[in-house]
């Protein structure tokens, strides 16, 4: 056949693996590994020969011919296999191991053939075109929208509002919860989870959704990406999270089911009640729903909830300690100022990530930020608008430097040099526009001060503020010329008769005729 060769030659010419071969050649990896089994057991060499026809290949490495005076060999029980499949950790393998076990000393059907027959058998059973999915103790809940939805009117307005009804089911016993919600976004979806396992009282391995955008970022039939925050859950929940495929209903028949049946045995009841609230249409919704886990099943003894108590209750795992705390999902690109914006609010991130595409997370009382699955960042939530969150550690070198000065810094320095350095910086700082012009100049007095020491620069401040000088080469240069040390006569004409830091006096052109 022409999949048997291009098995062969996948494997055997460009190594591939058994996983890669089984996608290419849409078979199973067990298949693959068996007939690359066959092969090495045929004494067939590659390349095959020229004569060597697709019929004759397939006849070598799949015999069915029976040699004469074999003794029939025993046929197992698919009744009996079918039900202790849908046990937990029961598989095919270990219930053929269990068929070689129970005939000792008689030559057995092998493996495949057993798994081959036992499907046929399944098929048969439920029907001609349907094969019977096998669901097992505690192992999957089935989660869903309703189609349906039920108007809610607004008591004082009269507006009139459409809940959507989440629905989820387990499994083997398909015991159901329903509850309404306002609308399908995120939070919605992950709260109907929480509420749907806290009333089965505990977790199941898988969690089989359809295809919403709350579940699956990008559906794929082979390789869905699921949504972020409904991954987080999962991993908080110890779960895993298996969509359906795409345009494939059986995958989810059970949650198909549950809605069908919640549509004729809740919604359906409903539909000529007005509700004026949620909470009065989930209280209705969940009355009913008592009745519904109740009512006996048509094809087979007890109900759901018998079923759920009696078997399958036991097999579902704990809830976990904490409950999951709810986050918004966002990707971001780092700002040149190593800021993200969430909200119109800019939180910071180590410089090193500008330009870099980072994932956040909006909590309500903090905000995450990941790159590459690692956190690089975590603030305080912020609401205020057009403000920075900043931690200095994000900033590179030379801007954490230039953030250390403020004016309340440099005003607490000039108190502690002298009242005439006090003086001089507290007018620089007001005579500008911003207080930020006259940091460098605040700077320049600190230098000034180690070069000179504080009692100088104190009596040098005092005679640029007599001279109304208020620069900061004015300081310099009464320092640089000694003048600091010199007594400053200014005329008695001088002050009384219209003094002013713009006039400037005889003294003024002495004193800085070298400016």
């Amino acid at each position: 056949m022409r999949t048997i060769k291009e098995i062969l030659r996948l494997s055997l010419e460009l190594n591939q693996s058994h996983r890669d071969i089984a996608k290419a050649c849409k078979k199973s990896p067990s298949t693959v590994g068996d007939c690359l089994k066959r092969f090495r057991g045929s004494g067939l060499a590659w390349p095959l020969s020229a004569e060597l026809d697709d019929n004759e290949l397939e006849r070598r490495l799949y015999p069915t011919a029976t040699p004469a005076g074999t003794v029939e060999r025993p046929v197992p029980d698919w009744a009996s296999v079918s039900r202790e499949l849908k046990k937990k950790h029961v598989t095919l393998a270990l219930l053929w191991d269990e068929y070689k076990a129970d005939n000792p000393g008689v030559e057995v059907y092998r493996y495949t053939w057993f798994c081959a027959q036992y499907r046929q058998w399944a098929k048969r059973t439920a029907g001609a075109t349907t094969m019977r999915q096998i669901h097992k103790l505690g192992e999957k809940t089935f989660v869903d929208w309703a189609g349906s939805k039920i108007p809610i009117v607004d008591p004082t307005t009269g507006e009139i509002t459409e809940a959507s009804i989440f629905v989820a089911c387990l499994g083997y016993s398909s015991y159901t919860y329903a509850e309404a919600f306002e609308n399908e976004k995120t939070p919605a979806w992950i709260t109907g989870h929480r509420h749907a396992f806290r009333y089965f009282g505990g977790v199941t391995e898988i969690v089989v959704p359809d295809n919403p955008k709350t579940a699956v970022s990008k559906a794929d039939y082979y390789d869905p990406e699921v949504n972020p925050v409904y991954h987080e859950w999962a991993e908080h929940y110890h779960a895993i999270v298996l969509p359906a495929r795409p345009y494939k209903p059986k995958d989810k028949a059970k949650v198909e089911s549950a809605v069908k049946v919640t549509g004729m045995w809740i919604l359906a009841r409903l539909r000529n009640r007005t509700f004026y609230s949620l909470a009065e249409l989930n209280a209705a919704i969940w009355k009913l729903l008592e009745e519904l886990n109740s009512r006996p099943f048509q094809k087979r003894p007890g109900s759901r909830r018998s079923c759920y108590e009696e078997l399958e209750k036991a097999e579902l795992r704990p809830l976990p300690v904490e409950d999951f705390e709810l986050f918004e999902y966002r990707k971001a690109r780092v700002a040149p100022d190593y800021h993200v914006d969430v909200e119109g609010h800019l939180y910071s991130v180590p410089y090193a990530l500008v330009r870099q595409q980072v994932d956040v997370r909006v909590k309500l009382q903090l905000v995450q930020i990941f790159h590459r699955n690692r956190m690089v960042a975590s603030h305080r939530r912020n609401a205020a608008r057009g403000l920075h969150t900043t931690v200095s550690e994000h900033m590179p070198p030379h801007h954490r430097h230039q953030a250390e000065w403020t004016p309340e810094r440099f005003e607490s320095w000039a108190q502690r040099s002298g009242p005439g350095v006090c003086e001089f910086v507290v007018t620089l700082l007001g005579t500008r526009q911003h207080p930020e012009q006259a940091f460098r100049s605040c700077r320049g007095l600190m230098s000034l001060a180690k070069k000179y020491g504080d009692e100088r620069l104190n009596a040098a401040c005092l005679r640029a503020l007599e001279l109304g000088a208020h620069r900061f080469k004015h300081v310099k240069n009464i320092l640089g010329r000694g003048l600091d040390k010199e007594a400053l006569q200014v005329p008695e004409s001088t002050r009384s008769a219209g003094h002013h830091e713009n006039v400037r006096g005889a003294s003024y052109y002495r004193d800085f005729s070298k400016n």
